[in-house]
């Protein structure tokens, strides 16, 4: 009889043993997946926290390329500005055009303001025009100056075809007469350059006398920075 009793009992505490057994491993399998769903959320929240960080660091950068576009739109708006104030009279009779288009600014001056007719030496009246146009260039600093030498398209012949064969030959002496110029005067040479474009881009009908002498030009643009 006490032999049956230990045996019951031995089962008994077996039976306990391996409830607890049963308990202890469903308590742990759910912390388990407790903690792997939080470690799935914290990378999912990690991720996402770099996501807003990459927007925010874009965010920044537009921000400062649209204050910096801001600035240089105002800087060369002034500088519009005072050129219209400066040039009033030869403006208003039509030797000198100035526009300004999404930041750059074109200056068009009639040749025959700074050069003798087929000559690439500026000329002393076309000097003092020049000098008053420095005077105000000379401040820009976040801009590009590029001047442009332009004819109309009456081939050039005679004694003067020895010294500048085409117009292209032409149009570049005399850019790069203004550009020396520009530098003299004290523009930075880093900002400067010269180009020629003979009688191929126009303004005006080469078919008559007015539009030559308008296509007949040095064009002093302002330009953005690459």
């Amino acid at each position: 009889m006490k032999r049956k009793i230990y045996v019951f009992t031995g089962i008994f505490i077996m039976v306990l043993f391996c409830s607890g057994c049963v308990v202890s491993e469903d308590k742990y399998m759910k912390k388990s997946a407790e903690a792997d769903n939080l470690s799935k959320e914290l990378a999912t929240q990690q991720e996402k926290n770099k996501a807003l960080a990459d927007e925010n660091a874009v965010l920044k950068e537009s921000t400062s390329k649209l204050e910096k576009k801001s600035k240089e739109v105002e800087a060369t708006s002034n500088t519009y500005k005072d050129l219209l104030q400066e040039m009033k009279g030869e403006i208003a009779k039509g030797q000198i055009t100035i526009t300004e288009l999404k930041g750059k600014l074109t200056m068009d001056v009639v040749d025959k303001i700074l050069f003798d007719s087929g000559e690439a030496a500026v000329k002393e009246e076309g000097l003092a025009v020049l000098k008053r146009v420095v005077d105000i260039l000379k401040n820009v600093k976040d801009k590009n100056i590029r001047i442009e030498g332009h004819t109309d398209n009456v081939k050039i012949i005679g004694r003067l075809a020895k010294t500048y064969p085409t117009n292209w030959d032409l149009s570049y002496a005399r850019a790069i007469n203004v550009t020396k110029y520009l530098q003299q005067g004290g523009i930075d040479p880093k900002i400067l350059s010269a180009t020629a474009f003979g009688e191929f881009q126009p303004v005006a009908d080469n078919s008559t006398p007015e539009g030559r002498a308008k296509n007949r030009r040095i064009a002093i643009i302002l330009l953005p920075k690459e």
